[in-house]
């Protein structure tokens, strides 16, 4: 019987075991060695290193750049903000401008409108107090004197006051003197207040002596004053109108600060109770002083409203509305 030999076996497989391990450290040492010239991967890794450093460098400059002109944009985008502001602000103020212009324009055809209508009413005074040819002995100046009974509505405002106050002496003076006689007269300021307060709702007797209190008095009468006649001249008609008395009303002044004209007219026409024209037995006369009159302006157009008013209410109780042309005395 043969027996068999177990020993080579054994022996084959060691010696694969320690083929295999060989080859698997030179292919270690392969991975690990490095492969070609060390000098060149040296040079190599430098060059690569420089490059990196360069790379970086190059990077933070960028970066540097980066945020000073983020640093511009912002700057440049605050000023454009600003700038559209400005824009915004002057777009405001231009169009202000451009409404405060047209308001303007408009105010100037207006007050051009009032000064032509101002200078048409002067003109038909002036037409209508020209010189006739035949001329009634009633008429002084263009004034009818054949009243018997003289009221005198004054404007006692400080425009008045400062400025026409002495050619409003004058005028007095040369009324009075139109009327050598008279039954009565009365003095009361343009809201019914009386000159003299112990001659409240009567008539003052026509003297020299009387005349001349009324004139001296002037000096310093100054009582307050709206600037609108139309309570002097309805309270002078309520308190004196008869209808068996010949009245003229004076009414002496330079603005009017009332709203309505035709209200002031139609108030006077019910009060004065007679039909238009020559056939009112209380004459209403108006001396138009021109305190708001300025060469080169346009006039106020209260002043505007007070020629209107008192060339209507003139007109339509039979008296005569004169504008004086100057203030001097």
């Amino acid at each position: 019987m043969i027996k068999k030999r177990r020993g080579s076996t054994e022996v084959s497989v060691s010696f694969l075991d320690i083929i295999s391990c060989g080859f698997g450290a030179i292919v270690l040492l392969l991975i690990i060695a490095p492969v070609g010239d060390p000098v060149a991967l040296k040079e190599a890794e430098q060059g690569l290193q420089q490059i990196v450093r360069e790379l970086t460098t190059e990077l933070f400059d960028t970066r540097g750049e980066a945020v000073v002109l983020n640093d511009r944009l912002k700057s440049r985008k605050e000023q454009l903000s600003e700038l559209e502001e400005r824009v915004a602000r002057l777009k405001a103020q231009l169009a202000a401008v451009d409404k405060q212009s047209n308001e303007i324009a408009q105010s100037r055809i207006v007050e051009e409108e009032q000064l032509r209508l101002a200078l048409q009413v002067l003109t038909e005074e002036m037409e209508r107090l020209a010189p006739q040819s035949s001329v009634s002995d009633q008429l002084v100046g263009g004034l009818p004197v054949d009243s018997e009974y003289i009221i005198f509505v004054i404007d006692t405002s400080g425009s008045m006051q400062m400025a026409a106050w002495r050619r409003l002496q004058k005028e007095m003076i040369h009324i009075l003197d139109m009327y050598p006689a008279v039954k009565g007269i009365q003095v009361m300021n343009d809201m019914g207040q009386y000159m003299f307060g112990d001659t409240r709702r009567a008539w003052m007797k026509d003297t020299p002596q009387t005349r001349r209190r009324i004139i001296r008095e002037l000096n310093s009468w100054a009582p307050f004053s709206n600037s609108s006649p139309v309570e002097g001249i309805t309270k002078a008609i309520q308190t004196f109108y008869r209808k068996d008395r010949k009245i003229s009303i004076y009414t002496l002044g330079d603005d009017f600060s009332g709203r309505s004209i035709r209200a002031v007219v139609k108030v006077v026409d019910d009060l004065n109770q007679a039909q238009r024209g020559k056939d009112r037995l209380v004459r209403v006369h108006a001396i138009g002083f021109p305190v708001h009159f300025v060469p080169g302006r346009t006039p106020s157009e209260a002043a505007i409203k007070f020629a209107a008013l008192m060339r209507e209410l003139s007109y339509s109780n039979g008296g005569t509305f004169i504008g004086l042309t100057g203030l001097e005395p």
